[in-house]
């Protein structure tokens, strides 16, 4: 008689196994967060003023913004929105241009001016299936240069002797009563929004489930062109309300505004843990990744290093983040792909 041996199927690895592969994946970008802060208190006295750490948390606002946009076109599964500084400016330019209908007006145009673009991006992206990096690139240089030829090349100021110019022109600097600036309300109003669009609605759902396996989401009878057109129009309303408190800080509308907003935007937001391939992460990661940048930014400021070196020690630093969390992933039985 042959003897049979009976084994039991292997079970799949576990982050228990691995403590400190543990924590790192749990905390992510937020222990190396904590890292620059620890360092920015023992560089300088002044890290801890009420000040300095406000400066920094304005700097990073706009990226703020403009990453959680982006985070929803990276959830989904397709890359980045790189025709994010060319809808930036944009809408900027547009806002300044239609200020004589009102400041309220002049708003609303700028802002639809962007979610248009978004429209067309998504509907391309998602209906015909092109490639979004090839097609949103494309599309940044068709938006620049229609931007250039509107308006010959010039650039659009506010009229500060009237009153949509005057509010336009106080808008990135604005307070809240109590002297909460804006521009950091209106973040944690977009930050907690994203975090309740992805993690308490049918749609989250359904963009996870695009962004971790594009043909089960379609199978299930998901709209999965549906959504992913939602995703670069939120992306591109993120992109306009930041073009337009950017166009107000800068004080004119010009075409370059916005420029470099979107690889600074998409290492935000891979560096705060949502994968490229899409349906992992969350914009509180995303907003772990702006903080970082700002911080480092801060820090490097403070220990008095040059522009250049800054460049330099923020590359390094960024990739030894990026490989540590992938490397905590691989341990602990996911794969980061």
């Amino acid at each position: 008689m042959t003897e049979v041996t009976l084994t039991t199927p292997a079970q799949p690895r576990k982050l228990s196994g691995f403590g400190v592969y543990r924590l790192l994946a749990k905390g992510g970008v937020y222990w190396l967060v904590l890292a620059l802060f620890a360092a920015g208190c023992l560089m300088s006295r002044d890290f801890l003023s009420v000040s300095n750490l406000l400066n920094t948390l304005r700097a990073v606002t706009l990226l703020g913004i403009v990453a959680l946009g982006v985070s929803m076109v990276t959830y989904s599964g397709h890359y980045v929105d790189l025709s994010t500084p060319a809808i930036m400016a944009l809408s900027g330019i547009v806002a300044v241009a239609a200020l004589p209908l009102g400041f309220a007006a002049a708003m609303l145009a700028g802002v639809a001016a962007g979610a248009a673009v978004g429209l067309i991006n998504g509907v391309v992206v998602g209906y015909l299936r092109l490639n979004p990096i090839i097609w949103t690139l494309a599309m940044m240089s068709v938006v620049e240069g229609l931007v250039r030829w509107a308006f010959s090349g010039k650039q659009v100021y506010p009229n500060a002797s009237t009153s949509a110019g005057r509010l336009m022109l106080g808008l990135y600097a604005a307070n809240l009563p109590g002297g909460v600036p804006l521009i950091v309300a209106l973040l944690g109003f977009i930050a907690l929004g994203t975090w309740a669009l992805t993690h308490r609605t049918a749609f989250g759902a359904k963009l996870k489930l695009v962004g971790s396996n594009y043909e089960s989401a379609r199978m299930t009878g998901i709209n999965v062109s549906a959504i992913v057109v939602v995703a670069f129009v939120l992306s591109a309303l993120a992109a306009a309300v930041a073009g337009i408190l950017l166009t107000s800080l800068n004080k004119v509308g010009a075409a370059y505004i916005g420029a470099g907003y979107d690889f600074a935007a998409i290492t935000a937001v891979v560096l705060g843990g949502i994968t490229l391939s899409g349906g992992r992460g969350s914009g509180f990661g995303a907003m772990g990744g702006v903080l970082a940048i700002g911080l480092l930014k801060n820090v490097m400021t403070l220990a008095g290093l040059g522009t250049f070196a800054q460049v330099i020690v923020q590359g390094c630093v960024f990739i030894i983040a990026v490989g540590i969390s992938s490397s905590a992933l691989r341990r602990g039985g996911r794969d980061d792909s």
